[in-house]
């Protein structure tokens, strides 16, 4: 049996593979939070993994405020990248797999076609340089690893637009939202079961994927779809507006293309309108 280490277990991610691990009782998981496990120390750490004998450690834990990062970016690079070489030293000395999730924020947004691994990075926020140097961290060390870039997460847990969409809708008749951005709107559940998928596959094609739900949106678009699917929220009205101020800047344009991952393993995507149904009906 694989034993899997998962960290950041409280967080989005870190909950919905507790969630797909149900279906999986071929894998012993073990899952910590920053209480039993704070990756940002490093004594912490290589003790941790001297007491503890794993297959694999699949890496959620991130500090994943864009906004504050701009004011805080010594926190913000302890975490995603401090803590992530922790990890990586970690599970190169002990021969553990590491599967970490980045973001599609490692890219400038200049692009007008969907992002391939091998595009030139260029993070143009705090946040974006903070996981771009733990994707760094993690190549310099690892031979065995899995860099999974992701986009505009979302899911019944945690804080993200999603939730906030369902809830502001309840609570407004009328809601602003941006046009100015474009990506792929991904169900963490999604991502969650391809992790595991990866697992128990026991592919050794490592290296550095894209997944997101097919196809892309905006803000606005992925919005509209939320109240739309939403029986009892259709009476909000959804205004677009092309200028939405943030201190942290953040690219126009972060569609990933998500064919790599597709030939590598065969693996099937829901397309990102299917995927939200299916998320609004569950819940």
């Amino acid at each position: 049996m694989k034993k899997v280490l998962v960290t950041g277990a409280n967080g989005q991610l870190g909950n919905c593979i507790k969630e797909a691990a149900k279906e999986f009782s071929e894998i012993d998981f073990r899952f910590v939070d920053k209480n039993a496990l704070n990756i940002t120390n490093a004594t912490q750490v290589a003790t941790f993994f001297e007491h503890h004998s794993f297959d694999f450690c699949i890496n959620t834990a991130a500090y994943t405020q864009v906004e504050k990062a701009e004011s805080d970016p010594e926190n913000a690079f302890l975490v995603n990248a401090e803590g992530v070489k922790n990890l990586a030293e970690a599970c190169y000395k002990h021969h553990i797999i590491l599967l970490h999730i980045s973001t599609d924020y490692v890219f400038d947004g200049n692009k007008s076609t969907p992002y391939v691994e091998t595009d030139k990075t260029n993070p143009i926020n705090v946040y974006g340089a903070s996981k771009l140097k733990g994707e760094e961290y993690i190549q310099e060390t690892c031979k065995k690893y899995f860099i999974i870039r992701t986009s505009w997460l979302y899911s019944q847990f945690g804080h993200n637009f999603f939730k906030s969409i369902l809830k502001l809708a309840k609570e407004k008749d009328t809601l602003t939202i941006t046009t100015d951005q474009r990506g792929s709107p991904t169900n963490a559940n999604d991502l969650a079961n391809f992790l595991l998928t990866i697992i128990t596959s026991e592919t050794s094609s490592y290296g550095v994927y894209h997944f997101s739900n097919k196809g892309n949106a905006t803000w606005f678009d992925f919005a509209e779809e939320i109240v739309s699917s939403s029986k009892d929220l259709k009476l909000v009205k959804i205004v677009k507006t092309d200028n939405y101020p943030t201190f942290a800047k953040r690219p126009k344009y972060s569609v990933l293309s998500i064919e790599k991952l597709q030939k590598t393993f065969h693996y099937n995507i829901s397309e990102w309108r299917e995927s939200l149904r299916n998320s609004i009906n569950n819940i």
